[in-house]
């Protein structure tokens, strides 16, 4: 009986003590993982800090978006009406008043598949 006593109280000794070690390593990781967060934070602000202000980009001009878009819309629907020489002129149009548009890419892709529609028929 005295034995079991005594291993009760080793187990509960032992339980402790593996308890005790697994928090500090726990928060030891935790103190890691702030501070890396902290010189990741400190080097981020000083780079930005020590780097020249760019000047900030112009506005997207609404009525020139809102021109593209009509274009766009133009175009699109006279692909769809069965006139791809139409839609080609209209998306070149498009693509040469406003070569960097964010629809550029789509009135591209759109050329060509008209390109494509007309040499079939």
């Amino acid at each position: 009986m005295k034995q079991l006593a005594w291993l009760l109280a080793l187990a509960a000794v032992a339980g402790l003590a593996y308890w005790l070690w697994r928090w500090q390593r726990r928060w030891t990781e935790r103190k890691r993982a702030a501070e890396e967060r902290f010189a990741s934070f400190m080097a981020q602000a000083m780079s930005s800090a020590s780097a020249p202000t760019q000047a900030a980009q112009p506005a997207p001009d609404l009525a020139a978006l809102a021109k593209q878009k009509l274009l766009l819309e133009a175009a699109s629907k006279a692909g769809e009406a069965g006139e791809p020489v139409l839609s080609i002129q209209l998306y070149a149009r498009l693509l040469s008043r406003y070569p960097e548009s964010s629809y550029a890419g789509q009135a591209r892709a759109a050329v060509e598949a008209q390109k494509k529609k007309l040499a079939k028929s």
